[in-house]
């Protein structure tokens, strides 16, 4: 199967040091990604979890955890019973008093961003509107209204 990439660019008013706690934070991930807490210690080759409540949603390791410049690790995708393991990116630029944030999702398989009937989903929606809601929440201190 070909494998497929997402990429997602968003600018956002806000410092290095506020972007970075927002993305390893776990107290923070829950406020933007609707529920879910990141954890882990973010040292290269150890592992992270995303929870909701008591259940890890999805997990993998930390790749590259360079503070304020990139974060990489490797990010389960769940194939029915089976398992496989995609890569998610997060590159962070400091442009004066906004941040440039990149997101590269790669190893995807076209069905995780297709549904059959060729509209764009899964990954395509999900990032934007967790992103979105990130920008939101560091730059007025509100979450997106929901939807």
């Amino acid at each position: 199967m070909n494998k497929a990439s997402f990429v997602y660019t968003t600018y956002i008013a806000t410092t290095p040091e506020k972007l970075w706690a927002a993305l390893t934070n776990g107290e923070f991930t829950k406020q933007y990604f609707f529920g879910r807490e990141i954890i882990s210690d973010w040292q290269e080759g150890s592992e992270f979890k995303l929870m909701i409540k008591d259940k890890i949603e999805h997990h993998g390791v930390v790749l590259v955890s360079d503070p304020y410049r990139m974060l990489s690790m490797t990010w389960s995708v769940k194939d029915g019973e089976s398992e496989r393991f995609s890569k998610v990116t997060f590159e962070l630029t400091a442009l004066e008093q906004t941040m440039k944030l990149k997101l590269l999702h790669e190893d995807l398989l076209e069905k995780d961003i297709r549904e059959d009937n060729g509209k764009m989903d899964g990954f395509n929606t999900g990032w934007p509107v967790i992103l979105s809601n990130l920008k939101s929440l560091l730059e007025t201190g509100m979450k997106l209204p929901a939807f």
